[in-house]
């Protein structure tokens, strides 16, 4: 039997340089987005709420009822997406769906009593993280990342909320 022989590899001096993962700047915004998303969803694993299900409590709250397809506009997803979404927060009696009073074949979401109560309490969850990770910063540095990445999310048109 003859041993198992690894292919050569050639000397380092001939590969051709690469930069380190931490040179760039999106390894650093994913470390840090990872650990704050992360976080966040452990936060809100207490009140039975995934971080896309809060994201659609939050757009329906202080609205009046609206059709899916106006929702997942606004929050720049999938009519599908949303409706996968509406199904787990309606078994949760978190919202509703109900005949459009403007048009019965069309239909509305809108939080319950429940679900409207519970929004401020896991406001609250995404403050105190959000204070966790990013009350380190001075008032003007806090003031300077959000101004930078509202600049690069506009200027990128990346409008989707984000989810996951």
């Amino acid at each position: 039997m003859s041993p198992v022989q690894s292919p050569a590899l050639p000397p380092a001096t001939s590969l051709p340089p690469v930069s380190d993962l931490t040179a760039h700047l999106g390894f650093w915004l994913r470390l840090v987005s990872n650990h704050v998303s992360h976080a966040f969803a452990a936060k809100l694993a207490a009140t039975e709420v995934t971080v896309a299900e809060w994201s659609l409590m939050r757009a329906l709250y202080d609205k009046a009822p609206m059709p899916p397809s106006r929702i997942a506009d606004d929050m720049g997803l999938t009519r599908g997406a949303i409706t996968k979404l509406a199904d787990r927060l309606i078994a949760k009696a978190l919202i509703v769906r109900a005949a459009s009073p403007d048009d019965g074949r069309a239909q509305t979401l809108a939080l319950t009593e429940r679900g409207t109560a519970l929004v401020p309490a896991l406001a609250a969850l995404a403050d105190r993280n959000d204070a966790e990770f990013f009350d380190a910063l001075t008032p003007d540095e806090r003031a300077s990342l959000l101004r930078l990445l509202k600049g690069l999310a506009e200027r990128g048109q990346m409008t989707a909320t984000p989810i996951e």
